[in-house]
């Protein structure tokens, strides 16, 4: 999976819309969410919660990790489950299509 893509779906998932053509990369999304953590942590919590990133992954990541910015560590989580939700979409979408005609609904 190409990571400017997973990049380009978290920030659509933070509310991220630039006017230009251009595309978000991974710092400007580690800055988003800093400033979210900073002035807005419900609605992260929220972002977080919808893009069903675990919190237990969370917590632990962030508590071995107490020396790292916790936009790094929410960014790396945000992609590594926008990744998976990718990859079971075309898993499942691949599957519907070895499925015959006869046999689908």
């Amino acid at each position: 999976m190409e990571q400017d893509k997973i990049i380009q779906e978290v920030a659509r998932d933070l509310g991220l819309v630039l006017k230009e053509k251009s595309s978000f990369n991974k710092q400007q999304l580690i800055d988003s969410i800093n400033d979210l953590v900073a002035n807005d942590f419900q609605k992260l919590f929220s972002i977080l919660y919808r893009m069903d990133v675990s919190e237990v992954k969370l917590r632990t990541l962030l508590s071995n990790n107490p020396d790292t910015d916790a936009g790094i560590l929410i960014a790396d989580l945000m992609i590594e489950r926008e990744a998976q939700k990718i990859k079971s979409r075309e898993e499942t979408r691949n599957k519907s299509d070895e499925i015959s005609e006869e046999d689908k609904w």
